[in-house]
């Protein structure tokens, strides 16, 4: 399990983030995130790309979503056209395709507001050969809308607050649309998608599920959810991830 960060640990904020949904060949998830956790993390981190958190999705047995992050966007350009035109990327790529239905799900995402970005330490990633699965569990909450959100829709989200802290789980970070172009075209991203997304931890599976009845038994969030949905032009999109062996996330 990873330990927490200490008074003497390097945080710095990553305010620039891509959340990857990849959806896989059926019993392709562990192939991928056992030749992704063995030769994809240092090589990318090597470049200046931070891997922030791999994990399973708990609902969907063929997704794999992850976070990296970087930066800022001229960062991210320089880093990965390293990485994919790279020898560990061509060597690899065919086997890490060949587990993939779709790789296109990818939101483009900065801080909301300053300091609202993933803070992430310096402790050292656990090894290649790692197979402990850290505990906890990581919600991530995305809320669309017709355009940019800006303070009042923060607001709303703040109201999930109280809930959160009444489990004893924590907030990781508050993240929105990145609305300047790809500026690497090989990998799309979503565009043209204003949203909020919100990334929380929790203990386990009954924090959670104990989190959810708070959400559903608070007369100050159902006013904020129906506030926050009739802006919305859709609903909110929940995923439940279980962190793969090498994540950063949970702390």
């Amino acid at each position: 399990m990873n330990e927490s960060p200490t008074a003497s640990t390097r945080v710095s904020e990553t305010a620039l983030v891509e959340l990857r949904q990849y959806t896989l060949h059926p019993y392709k998830r562990d192939v991928l995130i056992d030749l992704f956790e063995h030769e994809f993390v240092e090589s990318q981190e090597a470049l200046g790309i931070r891997l922030i958190g791999t994990f399973r999705d708990m609902a969907n047995a063929d997704r794999f979503v992850w976070l990296r992050g970087f930066k800022d966007m001229p960062n991210r350009a320089d880093a990965l056209q390293a990485f994919y035109s790279g020898p560990v990327w061509q060597a690899h790529r065919n086997a890490a395709n060949a587990t993939m239905i779709d790789s296109d799900n990818v939101l483009l995402l900065r801080s909301a507001r300053s300091g609202s970005g993933f803070r992430i330490d310096s402790r050292a990633l656990a090894p290649r050969d790692a197979t402990r699965i850290p505990a906890g569990l990581v919600e991530v909450r995305t809320y669309y809308f017709d355009t940019e959100p800006g303070a009042d829709e923060l607001r709303w989200i703040d109201a999930l607050q109280p809930a959160r802290d009444a489990v004893g789980a924590s907030l990781l970070a508050v993240m929105q649309s990145e609305s300047s172009p790809n500026n690497f075209a090989r990998l799309p991203v979503r565009e043209n998608e204003p949203a909020l997304v919100v990334f929380s931890q929790f203990r386990d599976l009954h924090s959670h599920a104990r989190y959810l009845d708070a959400l559903a038994a608070s007369p100050q969030w159902k006013r904020a959810e129906g506030a926050l949905l009739r802006i919305a032009p859709r609903a909110p999109d929940i995923l439940e991830l279980e962190p793969t062996a090498r994540s950063r996330l949970p702390y």
